[in-house]
Formats: structure tokens, C-alpha cells, sequence
């Protein structure tokens, strides 16, 4: 509990770990005053039993302030505690929010959506609930106990020694048990989240699925994550009632040993009958008290791992932000001896030096693997190099900051995402600020009036989730038009061909001319028939540069480009071949 409470002031401003000071110290006060008002007990039933009236109403008045400054506590403590909790969802998601979009966006190269959208919801969720729900009940759980265990200390010192040695050994088992739930949660929480994650993918990818009948049965990725999750939910309640039985079970055994001393203690005389009962009044309630901490103790436990998963993320570093961004003298671009790798994994990138001129098209080409979209990420600084530099304008990217950088770089990647909204959303979201004419002018020139055309609303019709009332070549150039319209210096393109149809090609490759008119662009390329015109095409394999030089160069040169060029050529040549008919018989 001290745990959870430290994690909280972690995550909270000076002001609200001010108001989580007040809240825990009313609520221990509330568990105080409630030990205090159960001990009462006791001298109350003493003095009726010895019918001495004046000292039962003395009590009976001492009980009844005691109960009215505990209700006063309660009702303070209550409304701060909901105030504050209120307060943790609002922290908690705006915290999340703001810090992940400053996050490298590299980081978001895995799938991250499971893991942030159960923070956002359950997990957001079970850290607010800490102070509006859980800490009342847990605090005086542990703190009424320890009252009436000091208070039975002056009226029976072996009751209350016995008490102690049992609080201890309940106290160890229910933080055995916290320990081993906490396991079993941090598995249970994985499999939800990837479960999330797998249950999204399959819903956006229905057209995909049931083109290749995966509409019911054999969705592996789904069905599996499923699995896991109902298997990781069974371990945790097993976990949990187990654990959970066995607590009862110690708290039990501690009632039995209280009341078989209890009454040993009464039969040998050295404990008035009165006394006796009293205090086994007393540790009946005080074993209610250890229940509700055992039964608590498991919802806590899941609060710190949502709490400190939360931590986790807002303590990953964003890459370092320079306190005055550098202005690039041009659009060029330069990479020097730069290495990289993954998480010190393998080479990706091993000492690759390259420049590529102000309003020039580069292309990139090679197998997979080769490093081709990490050289392009790099560039637009989806991480930091391991060695050496990427410069833009003769300035290295990480002195000019993220902000500045996006300002000057438009990406196009391969698999293109649209928002729910319309066309011109979409197409506006890179520079909201544009003019009718820019507008009409990026789609001109990204062949999107063709669509605008097509479209029963134009610019205003709603393109559904994804844009799934698009086709990919259609959503191919929707993100070109951004790209134009953002009139970035830069243009980095991932791919942006490789699955797209011949009509779609000649128009994205309009669209590609249109952005090297006057414009840095570096693009990956597939088809290699979309570059022959670049001013430069670099070859990359095994993570160097092997070749570079024009078209005709290349082919000249008769290295790796060549083999590739000849591929592609008689790729291209293949078709099939109708079966031949079989004659009729008459």
C-alpha cells in the first residue's frame, strides 16, 4: 500500500501529491478513530455487565464522539479521495497523451495499439479508482487492526500478543500473495492487450479475410490471442481464489487461537467473564477487518501493475531536443559513415555515406532486409543513428528538433492510413491553412480530382474508417496530395508503387515527377521502371551501398542493378496461358 501511494506521488504534480498526503492522512485518521471506537467496546460491556450505569453512559458518550468524528473523517477523506480520482483519469491520460507524441516515432514502429488503448481505458481506469475506491477500505483495514491490537494491549497484554503474532503472519501471506497475483496480472494484462491489438487488426483487415475466406475459422492470430487470453484469465483467478482460500484460512486460525485463550484465560480466573467477552467481540471485528484487506489486497495489486506500466512508458526518453534549432542553408541531404542497429541487435545500416542534392530525385533500391526503410527513417528521424550523421542543409537533424524537421520533411509510406471524414480532411490535416487553389492544385497534380469526381459528394464525402470506400491506388494518392500540400522541401516516399495497379502507377508516377519538380525526394522503389529517370539510384544490400550512379550508368556498370533490372524485365513478361479447349464431341 505505501508502494502504490509512492507510485501515485510519482505521477501527480506537487499540488495533487499535496491533496494525496490529505487523503491518506484522513483515512488513517478514520482508521483510528474506527480501532478506537471498537476498543470502546469493551469498558461499554464491562460496566453494563457490573451494572455500574455511570461508567457505561461515560463510555457510551466517549463511543459516540468517537463515532461522529470518524463519520466527519470519513465524509472529508470520501469527497477528497473523489475529487482526487477524478482528477488521476484526467492526469493520467493527458500524461500518457502528451508524452507519447513525443515519443521517437520509431517507438511506434511496433504494435503498440493494444498495450496504449487497455492504458488508456481499464488501466486509466484502475489508478483512479486507488483513491476514490480502494485506499479508504484498505487503510483501515491495516490501521484499525494495529489501533485495536495498542488498545487490548492495556486491557489483556496475551489477547493482544496473540493478535500481533497472527496480524504478522496474515500481513506475510496476503504479501506472498500480492507478489504471486501480480505475476499472473502483468501475464493477464499482456494477453488483453495483444488480444486487443489482434481483435483491431482483424476488424480493419475484413476485406482482405474474406477474400481469402478468413471470415469465421482460421484467423490464427485472433483465435490464438483469444486463447491466451482465456488461459491467462484462468491462471489469474485460480491464482487469486487460491491465495485467497488460504488467507481465509490463516485469519480463521488466529480467530480460533484468540478465543481458545480467551476462554482458557476466563476458566483459570486471570480474565473477568466480562473482559472476555468484550474482547472477543473486539477480535471478531478485528478479523473482519484483516478479510477485507485480504480481499482488497488482489485489486490493489492490479492497480500498481496499471499504475506502473503507465510509469514505464512516461519514463521512456524522447530523443534529445536541441535548446535552439539550427536553420538548414538548403534542402540537401547527407548521410555520413552513418551505422545503426535495433536495439543493439545486428547492423542495419554499417557506415553508409551518401548525398543527395537540393531539388534532385534519389532512389533507393535492393532486396529486403537491406536496410532501405530504416536509410529513410533515419532521414526523417524515427530514431538516432548509432554512429555518424544525418544532415539536412549541411545541419545535422539532431540539432535542428523534431518540430523543425517535420516542418521541412513530408512522408509517403507504403501502406496508407486515412482518418473517418471527408476527402478534403484528409487531404487538408498536412497544412489546414491551405487555399481553395493550393488544394486544387495538390489534387491536380496527385491525380485526386479524378476522384473528387467520382465521389457522390466530391470533397465532402466521408471516405468510412481507413478509407475503406477507396481503393489502395486511390488512398495512394490522397496521401500524395498531402504530401504536395504540405510543400515541404523534402519528400521521403516508402514504396509508394509497389502494389498498385497500371493506371494507378502512370498516375502516382505523375504525381512523383510533379514532386521532384523542385523538390528533395528520396524514394524507395519497387518497380524499378518508376526511377529510371532519377538522378541518382543507390543500391543498397547487406546494409552498404554497394552501387550508385544514373540509370544508363548502372546498367553499364554490370553489377547488382543489372541482375535486378533483368528480374524485374522478365518478371514483368511472364503471363498466363489459357488452357486449351477440349473439343466437343459431336
Amino acid at each position: 500500500m505505501i508502494t502504490i501511494v509512492r507510485l501515485l506521488a510519482a505521477l501527480v504534480d506537487r499540488p495533487h501529491r499535496r491533496q494525496l498526503t490529505r487523503v491518506v492522512a484522513m483515512f488513517v485518521t478514520t482508521g483510528v478513530l474506527q480501532g478506537l471506537a471498537f476498543a470502546c467496546v469493551v469498558p461499554v460491556l464491562d460496566a453494563a455487565l457490573r451494572q455500574d450505569w455511570d461508567a457505561a453512559t461515560t463510555w457510551l458518550g466517549v463511543l459516540a464522539g468517537l463515532f461522529v468524528a470518524h463519520h466527519i473523517a470519513l465524509t472529508v477523506g470520501n469527497l477528497d479521495g473523489y475529487d482526487l480520482a477524478c482528477d488521476l483519469l484526467d492526469i493520467t491520460l493527458s500524461r500518457l497523451g502528451d508524452h507519447t507524441v513525443r515519443l521517437p516515432l520509431g517507438w511506434y514502429d511496433q504494435d503498440r495499439t493494444g498495450q496504449l488503448s487497455r492504458m488508456a481505458s481499464k488501466g486509466a481506469t484502475d489508478i483512479a479508482s486507488v483513491p476514490g475506491h480502494l485506499l479508504r477500505p484498505l487503510i483501515a483495514a491495516v490501521v484499525s487492526p494495529v489501533t485495536v491490537v495498542v488498545a487490548m494491549a492495556f486491557l489483556e497484554w496475551r489477547l493482544a500478543l496473540a493478535l500481533l503474532v497472527g496480524v504478522v503472519a496474515v500481513l506475510a501471506t496476503t504479501r506472498l500473495l500480492a507478489v504471486i497475483v501480480g505475476r499472473g496480472e502483468g501475464a493477464y494484462d499482456a494477453a488483453m492487450a495483444e488480444g486487443s491489438a489482434r481483435v483491431v487488426e482483424f476488424a480493419l483487415n475484413q476485406p482482405a479475410l474474406r477474400v481469402f475466406g478468413r471470415t469465421v475459422h482460421g484467423n490464427e492470430l485472433v483465435e490464438t490471442a483469444l486463447r491466451d487470453q482465456k488461459r491467462a484469465s484462468r491462471r489469474l483467478l485460480v491464482t487469486g481464489f487460491g491465495g485467497l482460500g488460504i488467507q481465509l484460512l490463516s485469519i480463521q486460525a488466529l480467530l480460533t487461537l484468540v478465543i481458545a485463550l480467551a476462554v482458557h484465560l476466563s476458566l483459570g480466573g486471570t480474565l473477568a467473564p466480562a473482559i472476555a467477552i468484550g474482547l472477543l467481540v473486539l477480535t471478531v471485528r478485528f478479523v473482519e477487518s484483516l478479510i477485507d484487506y485480504g480481499e482488497l489486497s488482489s485489486a490493489l495489486r492490479i492497480a500498481e501493475g496499471s499504475l506502473r506500466r503507465v510509469l514505464d512508458v512516461l519514463a521512456l526518453e524522447p530523443l534529445p531536443e536541441p535548446a535552439t534549432p539550427a536553420e538548414p542553408a538548403d534542402s540537401g541531404i547527407e548521410l555520413r559513415e552513418v551505422a545503426f542497429s535495433y536495439d543493439g541487435a545486428a547492423q542495419v545500416l554499417d557506415q553508409v555515406s551518401l548525398t543527395v542534392p537540393p531539388r534532385s530525385l534519389t532512389a533507393v533500391v535492393g532486396p529486403s532486409g537491406s536496410g532501405k526503410s530504416t536509410l529513410l527513417r533515419l532521414v526523417a528521424r524515427f530514431h538516432d543513428v548509432t554512429a555518424g550523421s544525418v544532415r539536412l542543409g549541411g545541419v545535422d537533424v539532431r540539432d535542428l528538433g523534431t518540430e523543425a524537421l517535420m516542418r521541412r520533411v513530408s512522408i509517403v509510406f507504403q501502406d496508407v492510413y486515412l482518418f473517418e471524414g471527408t476527402l478534403r480532411d484528409n487531404v487538408m490535416m498536412s497544412r489546414p491553412d491551405a487555399t481553395e487553389e493550393e488544394l486544387e492544385e495538390a489534387a491536380r497534380l496527385a491525380r485526386v480530382d479524378d476522384i473528387v469526381e467520382r465521389l457522390p459528394h466530391g470533397w465532402q464525402t466521408r471516405i468510412g474508417e481507413a478509407g475503406s470506400t477507396l481503393s489502395g491506388g486511390e488512398k495512394q494518392r490522397v496521401s500524395i496530395a498531402r504530401a504536395l500540400l504540405k510543400d515541404a522541401p523534402v519528400v521521403l516516399l516508402d514504396e509508394a508503387t509497389a502494389a498498385l495497379d497500371a493506371e494507378n502507377e502512370a498516375a502516382v508516377q505523375e504525381a512523383l515527377t510533379a514532386l521532384s519538380a523542385d523538390r528533395t525526394v528520396i524514394v524507395i522503389a519497387h518497380r524499378l521502371q518508376t526511377v529510371v529517370a532519377a538522378d541518382q539510384i543507390v543500391v543498397l544490400d547487406g546494409g552498404l551501398i554497394v552501387e550508385r550512379g544514373s540509370h544508363s550508368e548502372l546498367l553499364v556498370h554490370g553489377g547488382r542493378y543489372l541482375d535486378f533490372w533483368r528480374e524485374r524485365t522478365q518478371a514483368e513478361g511472364w503471363r498466363l496461358l489459357e488452357a486449351p479447349q477440349t473439343p466437343q464431341s459431336p
